[in-house]
């Protein structure tokens, strides 16, 4: 196969991952807390042969995350809270802590405070929260300390990583974090609110039409491209 080709093929594969990334953007973004993310491309050079010229091919090293803050949505639901700010939430699972931004909390059988996926959500002793059966009013002040009529029951957990870039997402607003959890002094949390997607919309659409412009460009040059060889070919058989 031509260099060309193998170069164009390079593309058109880094396009279609990119459009995959662009396609989970818009599916989350009504996900609460979910943070879009972007595609890294680096030049690839590769010189096949010690006489030969550098092949320069496309390649993707690696997915970006937009850590700002989106929009904040007011509920007046007393267990619905958002983080504004650094730090995420902590939330226990049978496979260990995980970290969410999704705020949209609630009680379950047990009367523990819970995620929408029904995980406990953990303090700074790494302890459930399990309000009174007794209690009328649930307060959660701007540093994660719960209680209600009777007292405080703790203060939720929310902690920060040194490179949040690293995080991997594990679906439903989850992030697992192999790195030392950093606690988060002074969180800024407001209670009766969630913090909606960072997701644009009008960016996303824009940037996938953009995407599928260029793979429709990519094509009609490898199929120009395999014209060219095809009627070389043909021209040096009638030669013969």
């Amino acid at each position: 196969m031509e260099n060309s080709l193998y170069i164009t093929l390079s593309r058109q594969e880094v396009l279609r991952r990119q459009l995959d990334v662009v396609s989970n953007n818009i599916a989350n973004m009504n996900t609460t807390g979910f943070k879009s993310q972007r595609m890294l491309f680096l030049e690839y050079l590769e010189r096949p042969d010690p006489q030969g010229e550098r092949m320069s091919f496309v390649q993707d090293f690696g997915l970006q995350r937009n850590i700002d803050a989106g929009p904040l949505t007011v509920t007046n639901n007393e267990l619905d809270l958002a983080l504004r700010g650094e730090g995420y939430f902590a939330v226990e699972t049978l496979t260990g802590t995980r970290y969410t931004r999704g705020g949209a909390f609630q009680l379950n059988n047990s009367r523990e405070i819970v995620d929408h996926s029904g995980l406990p959500v953990l303090d700074t002793a790494n302890q459930r929260i399990t309000v009174p059966a007794d209690a009328t009013e649930i307060h959660i002040a701007g540093d994660g300390t719960v209680s209600t009529e009777a007292g405080a029951l703790g203060r939720l957990k929310v902690v920060s990583f040194a490179d949040q870039q690293r995080m991997m997402e594990l679906g439903g607003g989850l992030y697992e974090a192999n790195q030392e959890e950093i606690a988060v002094e002074q969180p800024q949390i407001t209670q009766g609110a969630i913090e909606g997607s960072n997701v644009q919309s009008v960016v996303e659409m824009t940037q996938m039409i953009d995407v599928l412009r260029t793979y429709q460009s990519v094509q009609r040059m490898i199929d120009s491209e395999h014209e060219r060889i095809r009627g070389a070919i043909t021209k040096l058989g009638r030669v013969q």
